[in-house]
């Protein structure tokens, strides 16, 4: 059933932060349907927040918009060169591979798309002179003021970024457009375009913003920032590593990156209910229809941001399956290493970084015998175990274990210890090593970690990919390796340890636990 005027422009509108020229586009969609162009400049990756404008794409297809995609590349180069001349095509052929598997993962049918590059009309002869006739009319201070908040801001900048502007508001008539959907980061330049193309004798276009949607930490999603964003191409451990570090404080519903991206992507893309998986005793599995049902139960803290990360980590996956696998192929991976060189690093730095590197096999973890467990004379929550670790002599461990698993369940077990810390002394005994185990604060569980069947005392414990490279000697306090490497250490939902999705090994098979699953290792 074809969509009335009215219904097209609620579409268009949903999520919008601002719509410019309203007016305009009611009495379009009284004749026929808008014409939208989106563009991005081609400089570093694309991450997960372009699926915020994906999304939007998508509802003005639906809306019966014809919509032309910009890749910028000229932008790109005269924002203070942030992609270089050599790599511009490379990054545009990147920028139309990446754009097109995200558009197709959520189900957008390229054929209503138009796909067009900058340099194809920004360098023709009609286009320069018009460059130079904005020129003539614009202002400094107009030019600095409309770039302020997209054209990275120097202390000394460059001529290119005042032309930035100009060009985009030019691409408005070039493209022959009713509208220009872009961030409300945008604005300034939207506003300078409708104030000065009619000066040049072309007709004011109206402007669509989206908000910005805040990144992981809180602030914009940036390609400069690794931590605040998702690349399209990370694995699902980096993923899982990623969200698990987000902020996603209980209640706080503005500057909420992980909510956002559920309010801007997943729920308009879903055609079912959002569902959030839970254990029982934390309440079971619950839905939401609308967004603004999950927002409501967030703000009350009726979901826990664990839980909340845990649903958006699988959608979110879900996503980017598609755009993984299309680029395996040795093509679009020759691709990605010429238009995102890496960058190489300075003689003499080298062998030090590599020295600094933080990875697991740094870990000395082996398989242990517990031969008597005692009361720490001491402390009430503290055993004083005996472990023989497949060395000449066993050594002394002091694990926070009373009160919280039976002292029979620990002897004659083999358990799971971290060897190279440094010794430490608790209440006046020296620990040697740290019994790695399952812990949930609440409901308060714990469980030491089981070696597979079969394993003897000394065996190493390793994390699947990293079986390679000696253990520290003994882990450096001030390097905090081991808090580094901890905060990724957990059982997984079939109670198997692993490390960023990786699963930790012996000889004979995986660690795991029997009871607990989905929780920290410590």
């Amino acid at each position: 059933m074809a969509k009335t005027p009215e219904e097209k422009l609620a579409l268009m509108k949903r999520n919008l932060q601002e719509v410019l020229g309203e007016d305009k586009i009611v009495e379009i969609l009284k004749t026929r349907d808008l014409k939208v162009y989106w563009g991005t400049a081609t400089t570093g990756k694309p991450h997960i927040a372009y699926f915020v404008p994906m999304s939007k794409l998508a509802d003005f297809l639906n809306a019966g918009c014809e919509v032309t995609i910009l890749f910028a590349d000229l932008h790109a180069y005269l924002d203070n060169m942030k992609a270089p001349w050599d790599l511009l095509e490379l990054r545009v052929k990147y920028y139309e591979a990446v754009i097109k598997a995200m558009l197709k993962s959520i189900g957008v049918d390229l054929s209503k798309l138009k796909f067009v590059k900058g340099t194809d009309y920004q360098l023709s002869r009609e286009y320069t002179l018009d460059v130079y006739k904005l020129s003539s009319v614009v202002t400094e201070h107009d030019a600095k003021k409309a770039g302020a908040e997209v054209v990275k801001q120097v202390d000394h900048p460059l001529l290119s970024g005042l032309l930035y502007p100009g060009l985009q508001a030019l691409d408005e008539e070039y493209l022959k457009c009713d509208a220009q959907f872009g961030g409300v980061d945008q604005r300034k330049i939207f506003t300078y375009a409708e104030k000065y193309l009619p000066a040049l004798g072309y007709k004011k276009r109206a402007h669509l913003m989206n908000p910005m949607v805040p990144g992981l930490t809180g602030a914009k999603m940036s390609s400069s920032e690794e931590d605040s964003k998702i690349d399209l191409l990370d694995t699902p451990a980096q993923v899982k590593k990623k969200l698990k570090k987000a902020f996603c404080e209980p209640g706080n519903v503005t500057d909420n990156g992980v909510l956002s991206f559920c309010k801007h992507v997943l729920f308009p893309l879903r055609t079912s209910a959002f569902e959030i998986k839970r254990q029982p005793e934390n309440g079971g599995d619950v839905a939401y229809i609308t967004y603004e049902e999950l927002e409501k139960a967030f703000s009350k803290e009726e979901i826990h941001p664990g839980d909340l990360k845990n649903a958006v980590e699988g959608y979110l996956n879900e996503l980017l399956d598609p755009i993984r696998k299309t680029f395996e192929s040795p093509e679009l991976k020759e691709l990605i290493a010429k238009a995102y060189p890496v960058q190489k690093k300075k003689i003499g730095v080298v062998a030090a970084t590599a020295e600094d590197d933080v990875v697991p096999s740094k870990l000395d973890i082996r398989v242990g015998k517990i031969t008597s467990v005692s009361q720490h004379p001491e402390a009430e929550h503290l055993y004083v175990e005996t472990v023989d670790l497949g060395e000449e002599q066993p050594r002394t461990v002091v694990s926070g274990l009373a009160g919280l698993v039976p002292k029979e369940s620990l002897e004659n077990k083999l358990g799971v210890f971290l060897c190279n810390l440094k010794p430490v002394k608790l209440k006046g005994i020296e620990s040697k090593a740290m019994l790695l185990c399952a812990s949930i604060e609440e409901p308060r569980q714990v469980e030491p970690l089981i070696p597979p069947e079969g394993s003897a005392p000394g065996d190493r414990v390793f994390v699947e990919g990293y079986s390679t490279g000696s253990p520290d000697d003994e882990l450096k306090p001030k390097k905090k390796i081991w808090e580094k490497l901890q905060v990724d250490l957990r059982v997984n939902d079939q109670h198997v340890a692993e490390w960023q999705g990786n699963e930790l090994v012996t000889k004979l098979g995986k660690v795991k636990t029997n009871t607990v699953k989905n929780s920290p290792i410590k």
